[in-house]
């Protein structure tokens, strides 16, 4: 009786579990691809441009009065000097 118990309490179990990671896989499976997406563009300097570059964040030294363009909104911005010793990407 004892092992019946116990073998109903590990299916019950299984179920339970098996039942929300299937949903899951089905909920991230569109994510997955979008973050695929995003990240195969690279931070780097295109010519005088730069591409790939997140608004609002530092910019390196050799981006500094260059413009670049946004990762995922392909808009442009520019390397501007936010305060004394920081420079930042700020929309153009």
């Amino acid at each position: 009786m004892r092992s019946r118990l116990v073998a109903a309490a590990i299916a019950v179990a299984a179920l339970s579990v098996a039942a929300p990671v299937a949903a899951q896989a089905a909920v991230h499976t569109p994510v997955a691809s979008v973050q695929a997406g995003a990240v195969a563009c690279k931070y780097k300097r295109d010519g005088k441009v730069w591409r790939c570059i997140t608004p609002g964040a530092y910019c390196p030294k050799a981006a500094r009065g260059k413009y670049g363009y946004a990762k995922t909104t392909k808009k442009r911005y520019k390397c501007v000097k936010y305060t004394k010793a920081t420079w930042r990407w700020k929309r153009a």
